[in-house]
C-alpha cells in the first residue's frame, strides 16, 4: 500500500466505512480519531532539519522503506508523518506501507522483544534489509520504561507518552533515522 492508501484507509476508518476488528470497538474508533488529528498535525506541521534532509538527498541508490504500522497506534500517529516527510525529499525512495495486522504482513519477521509493536520501518536495498527502525525512538523507549516502574495506570502513560512526542517535535526520530542511513 502507498502512503496515500494508508492515509486513506486512515479516513475511511474515521469515516466509519471500515467497521471491522478493532474499529468496531468504540474505544478504538476514538483513539483512532485521535491518532488521525496528530498523525495529520505532524505532516502538516512537523519540521525535518536540514541535516536530516542533506543525508537523505545522499542517497544515490534505489530504497524501499517499509513502514508496517496500524492507524489505531499512537507511536506511529507521532512518527509516520515524519517517515513520510523524510522519503519524500529523494525520488530514490519508494516508500510502501503494510498493515500489522493484515494476513500479508512481514511483522512476524520484525519483533520487539518477541511482541509486534509497530511502527517498524525496514529500510532495503536490492531486497536485501539495510537497517530497520522502531516502534518508538530510544529516548522515548527508556522515557516509558522508567514511567512503568511507578505503576502507572494506561491512561497516565498514554498522556505523558502524547507530552514527550509533543516536547519533542520529531527531533529524535530525525536523529536516529540519521544515524542508522550513515551507518548503512
Amino acid at each position: 500500500m502507498t502512503s496515500k492508501e494508508y492515509q486513506d484507509f486512515f479516513q475511511l476508518i474515521i469515516n466509519q466505512e471500515i467497521t471491522s476488528t478493532p474499529y468496531d470497538n468504540p474505544d478504538y474508533l476514538e483513539y483512532t480519531k485521535l491518532n488521525f488529528s496528530r498523525f495529520n498535525r505532524w505532516l502538516k506541521h512537523g519540521e525535518i532539519n536540514s541535516d536530516c534532509i542533506d543525508t537523505i538527498l545522499s542517497i544515490d541508490t534505489p530504497q524501499e522503506w517499509l513502514i508496517i504500522s496500524e492507524p489505531w497506534c499512537g507511536d506511529a500517529a507521532h512518527s509516520v508523518p515524519f517517515l513520510i516527510k523524510l522519503a519524500s525529499y529523494n525520488s530514490l525512495i519508494e516508500l510502501q506501507f503494510q498493515l500489522r495486522d493484515a494476513p500479508d504482513s512481514e511483522i512476524d519477521s520484525y519483533l520487539t522483544n518477541d511482541t509486534k509493536s509497530i511502527p517498524i520501518l525496514v529500510v532495503r536495498r536490492d531486497g536485501n534489509d539495510i537497517f530497520r527502525w522502531g516502534p518508538r525512538p530510544k529516548s522515548c523507549k527508556e522515557f516509558v520504561d522508567e514511567l512503568k516502574k511507578g505503576n502507572p495506570n494506561l491512561n497516565t502513560i498514554k498522556e505523558e507518552i502524547q507530552r514527550w512526542y509533543n516536547a519533542d517535535k520529531g527531533t529524535e526520530i530525525q536523529s536516529e533515522i540519521i544515524q542508522l542511513i550513515k551507518l548503512s
